[in-house]
């Protein structure tokens, strides 16, 4: 990948590949939503008011790899344990799933964004996409339109009708693989400050240590392992998975 920003620039990149474009390091972005969704269910969900509906922007969304990991890690959670000894050899890897999860439960709403991946977003998922750019996001623009997650295999006639109002404010941003791309500090603090008006979480994969957020930028560092605020220079409670 790195090779490919190099030669065509980010940019040109992303504009070259975009209809159809897919997230090689999918396996590690899997593996790293399912501990932090369970880690959020388990901590946070009971403290949500029931009558609110749960949201989910997938910012820079690629062609739908968050979307995705979160509906096979709702579907995962719903499938009640089983008490049978398995006939076959586990893998030794276990992605996580909570223990108190009601299947009965609300499925989340996800709003998609994406200036580049758009289209394959829509051609993968069937659902809608907004071609938002970060600038645009910290200009004050949402997509205007989210969908429900089906609760099992994520095919088109799955989805349920969208729902045009998104007035709501969410409770997290999940961004993959793409912030990290913004180098200009200013143009970087002004899509933070302005996300944390408007969202509870924001989660971030990215292949190293970048972004660099400072503090005061909105944001608090979270300690997933403890559970409560961490100095932003730490790496402690971070999840750190190869692809």
């Amino acid at each position: 990948m790195r090779d490919n920003y190099g030669e065509h620039g980010v940019e040109n990149y992303y504009t070259k590949v975009g209809s159809t474009y897919r997230n090689p390091h999918y396996p590690g972005v899997r593996r790293c939503l399912f501990s932090w969704f369970t880690s959020w269910w388990t901590e946070e969900y009971s403290k949500l008011d029931e009558k609110r509906q749960i949201t989910v922007f997938d910012m820079a969304c690629g062609s739908g790899e968050v979307t995705i990991a979160l509906a096979e890690w709702w579907h995962a959670s719903s499938i009640p344990p089983s008490n049978e000894r398995p006939s076959l050899p586990q893998r030794k890897t276990q992605l996580a799933t909570p223990s108190n999860f009601d299947p009965n439960t609300s499925r989340p709403h996800v709003m998609a964004a994406d200036p580049y991946t758009a289209e394959a977003f829509r051609a993968r998922l069937s659902a809608s996409c907004a071609s938002l750019s970060f600038r645009d996001i910290a200009e004050g623009a949402l997509p205007e339109t989210r969908f429900r997650l089906p609760l099992v295999g994520m095919i088109p006639e799955d989805l349920p009708p969208e729902v045009s109002d998104s007035s709501e404010v969410a409770e997290m941003i999940i961004c993959s693989f793409a912030l990290h791309l913004i180098d200009n500090p200013s143009e970087l603090f002004a899509l933070l400050w302005e996300l944390s008006t408007k969202f509870r979480w924001l989660v971030i994969l990215a292949p190293h240590k970048k972004p660099e957020i400072k503090g005061g930028w909105g944001w608090m560092k979270w300690d997933v392992d403890k559970w409560q605020g961490g100095d932003m220079g730490s790496s402690e409670g971070e999840y750190l998975f190869d692809r």
